[in-house]
């Protein structure tokens, strides 16, 4: 049975363009069979075939998948993807840290970002995964949710910076306004 969708729901965006979530991921690889033991023993993905794996939650589910890449050289930048993220309860974030450092990988520890915490590595194939943490407070933590958006609010760390990344900066439209 398929997963319901999640539906962004903006009042400016017709409910049928509204985003509905994602189906999965797909990555390119040279040699994804690299990667089948930490997808499949540590990280609990099943496989479909052909490179392919799915990962099912409580609620949810998604694929992974490997395309040949091209020929040349990829160049990061805007409109590239940077990581993968899957939620994780902040209880388990230090158990799949020490499953993915036992199977050969090297997690970062668990990095508070503020907002939400997570663990960074690199699947074998080269794609940067991360852990980040499911439920808790989020954006709301430091504003009224009913006014998230409306000013620059910056974790703690990033405070100092302040005035130099109002500067360099752009303000997103309030679709509320």
């Amino acid at each position: 049975m398929p997963d319901a969708p999640l539906i962004a729901d903006a009042p400016d965006v017709p409910r049928e363009h509204a985003l509905r979530g994602f189906a999965g991921v797909r990555a390119y690889a040279s040699d994804p069979s690299r990667s089948e033991g930490l997808l499949g023993e540590t990280l609990g993905f099943r496989p479909l075939g052909a490179g392919a794996w799915e990962r099912r939650g409580t609620e949810r589910g998604a694929f992974y998948a490997y395309d040949t890449p091209p020929p040349e050289r990829g160049r990061p930048g805007a409109g590239t993807v940077h990581h993968v993220a899957f939620a994780s309860p902040p209880e388990e974030h230090e158990a799949w840290r020490e499953r993915v450092a036992s199977a050969g990988g090297a997690p970062t520890p668990v990095i508070d970002r503020y907002y939400f915490r997570s663990v960074y590595f690199r699947e074998p194939s080269g794609v940067l995964f991360e852990l980040a943490t499911l439920g808790g407070a989020g954006f709301a933590r430091d504003e009224d949710p009913a006014h998230i958006g409306e000013g620059l609010s910056l974790p703690p760390n990033y405070e100092p910076m302040r005035g130099r990344l109002e500067q360099v900066l752009t303000p997103l439209p309030d679709p509320r306004a």
